[in-house]
């Protein structure tokens, strides 16, 4: 399919965050076209483990996620389209004092926003979640909002909302270039023709640095690779088993059909998207500690993607100063999936001209020239 010639905006990047701005424009009535240099999903959204949550330490973030949470609980409706939503809660297992203390003092500012999180016991923990061996554990945090649900989905509804609307998508079309005038965007060029446009939309994820460089831009963000591994059948499987999370580790799992989806950090900082067996032993480690019933459990399939990184961990979401007419939602951190509902609105918002519903103005680029760094704790 050849490319329109002119757009009214283009987004780059077919992922959760690129295809819900491209949604949001179109329902908007914005002549927007999408841009994805593979298939849709095909990035970091696809190696997602689909966690959506809102249980976080920066308020900002806590209003992204439970903005995005209601979005998933109406998605049937607007825009369309089944992705398994499980809200079985999420569930932070503590083993560290001063761990409890800061989730002591996000769940307040949780509670003060809405979200119905709590503290809980040890004993409580286990009782959510009977896979874990609760030795070690000081507390547990708790939301039963939060929950998963299957990123593919979620790319497939938005991008059939965005054709309902009018708005265009081409796949398997990379971005060459951005052709400014003084600094003002004329056009995007790709490896199909160039698209004439004055405003452009990077959700390139893991890749935006590359693609704010074509407009002579500097967006920190670096890719950085994890690992997902989904286990053979685990017989009993409760039938609301939280997505749990060892903070201390990192590691996490939740069902995922018969089965368990089960994550954790990566031993080796790389941005080399294949799996690695080293990465396999650390883990098997802590399921031994943390979770020694599933230790018999063989796996069934894995893989790895790539995190898109900031320096403070926190969404970079705004306009540059130098390009007019470039605007960027990028470098989550691993939270780009969970908040993609609300950013969608938030970036259509920046490029009608009138303010988000949530207040993004701290998480714009400039923040790290004026050393306003807001690093989020809650990260898995």
């Amino acid at each position: 399919m050849s490319l329109p010639g002119r757009a009214e905006v283009v987004v780059i990047g077919g992922g959760a965050v690129g295809t819900s701005i491209a949604f949001h424009l179109a329902e908007a009535g914005t002549a927007v076209l999408l841009l994805e240099r593979d298939e849709l999903g095909s990035g970091s959204t696809g190696k997602a483990a689909g966690g959506v949550r809102a249980q976080f330490s920066d308020p900002v973030n806590i209003a992204l996620g439970a903005r995005s949470l209601q979005a998933f609980a109406r998605f049937a409706e607007r825009p369309g389209g089944e992705i398994d939503l499980r809200r079985h809660g999420y569930l932070f297992l503590l083993s560290d004092a001063a761990d409890v203390v800061a989730f002591e003092d996000s769940v307040r500012l949780q509670n003060e926003l809405g979200v119905p999180s709590r503290m809980l016991t040890a004993r409580e923990a286990g009782e959510l979640s009977p896979l874990v061996s609760v030795d070690g554990i000081l507390a547990g945090a708790f939301s039963p909002t939060d929950g998963h649900c299957t990123p593919d989905g979620v790319v497939q509804g938005y991008a059939a909302g965005v054709r309902r609307f009018g708005g265009g998508i081409r796949r398997r079309c990379a971005v060459e270039g951005i052709e400014l005038s003084d600094g003002e965007i004329t056009g995007v060029r790709t490896d199909s023709g160039t698209v004439a446009t004055s405003t452009v939309v990077c959700a390139a994820g893991a890749w935006s640095a590359a693609v704010g460089a074509m407009a002579g831009l500097d967006l920190p963000v670096r890719p950085l690779r994890r690992q997902i591994l989904v286990t053979e059948p685990v017989p009993g499987l409760p039938a609301r088993l939280p997505f749990t999370i060892d903070f201390s580790t990192g590691f996490y799992f939740h069902d995922e059909g018969p089965g368990l989806l089960m994550g954790m950090p990566d031993p080796v900082e790389t941005a080399d998207p294949h799996t690695d067996d080293r990465w396999l032993d650390g883990l098997a480690d802590t399921v031994a500690r943390r979770a020694p019933a599933l230790s018999a459990i063989g796996a069934a399939h894995r893989w790895a993607g790539l995190y898109e990184l900031s320096p403070d961990h926190n969404a970079l979401i705004g306009e540059a100063t130098e390009v007019n007419r470039f605007l960027y939602a990028t470098g989550f951190s691993g939270h780009g999936f969970l908040q993609s509902p609300a950013v969608g609105e938030v970036v259509r918002d920046l490029v009608l001209g009138r303010p988000p519903e949530v207040d993004i103005g701290g998480l714009s680029v400039d923040r790290f020239a004026r050393a306003a760094h807001r690093p989020e704790r809650n990260l898995v």
